[in-house]
Order: structure tokens, then sequence, then C-alpha cells
């Protein structure tokens, strides 16, 4: 799924598991790899130097921004995303709030309710994408 010339290898294992069932209000700092199959009402931020990797599985919901390297997702975000480095929006995923990104995949059927805006690494600039919504 990543390669080394896509910026900083992400965690090869996930580290923390939010389980399925499992509702945690408040802001979620973590190091490493998160797998997300749970509820989070609360902000989710990968702390530290070294790049971090979040799972949001698709029975999971997260209210609130992240604010990650490496971001999967294919369950619901509602509020902000910031992929530092590397986005992959998957089939189920949907999103309501404006996303941030250096690099993104995204597959047939996500969904993205807000603004894309890319990163551009080489001035730091940010380039929002705008998108026309498709005729009824």
């Amino acid at each position: 799924m990543f390669s080394k010339k896509d910026g900083a290898k992400p965690q090869n294992r996930i580290d923390s598991l939010i389980g399925q069932g499992t509702r945690i209000e408040g802001n979620v700092s973590f190091t490493g790899g998160l797998r997300v199959d749970g509820h989070i009402i609360g902000n989710v931020v990968g702390a530290g130097d070294q790049p971090s990797m979040i799972v949001i599985s698709e029975q999971a919901r997260i209210e609130g921004e992240i604010r990650v390297s490496h971001v999967v997702i294919n369950g619901t975000v509602v509020g902000p995303v910031h992929a530092l480095e590397y986005l992959e929006l998957q089939g189920k995923g949907k999103v309501s709030g404006d996303v941030h990104y250096k690099k993104m995949e995204i597959q047939v059927g996500a969904v993205v309710e807000g603004n894309l805006v890319h990163r551009d690494s080489e001035y730091g600039a940010e380039r929002v994408v705008s998108l026309k919504k498709a005729a009824d």
C-alpha cells in the first residue's frame, strides 16, 4: 500500500485498537498505528516526530478533527481531515469536512462533503481543488 518513495513510511503494525462498541468522548493522541472500529467524539492526533497511521474501519465513526501523517478511511468522519503525508479514501469512506492532503488515493464509492485542499510540499502552500456537484 505504501512505498518508500511516498515519503516517510508509516508503521507496518497497529499498536492500538479502539474496538467496535467502544465510545470515547475526548481527544485521542497516539504514536505508531491506530485502528478505530468504534466511535470517537473528539480530535485524533498522531503525536511525536515519527510517522503515524490511523485506519478507520467501515463501522467506525469519528466526530472531530483528524491530524495524522497517514490516514486510511473506510468509515465515517465528521470534521476536517489533515493527512500530513498520505490519505486513502476507501469505497465506503465518507468525510463531512475539508480534507487536507499531500498525496491521496480515492476509491470508487468514497464521498467527500467539503473541500479538497492540496498541500504543496515544495512551497508549503495549500490549494483548494474545486469540485462541481453532479447533475441529479
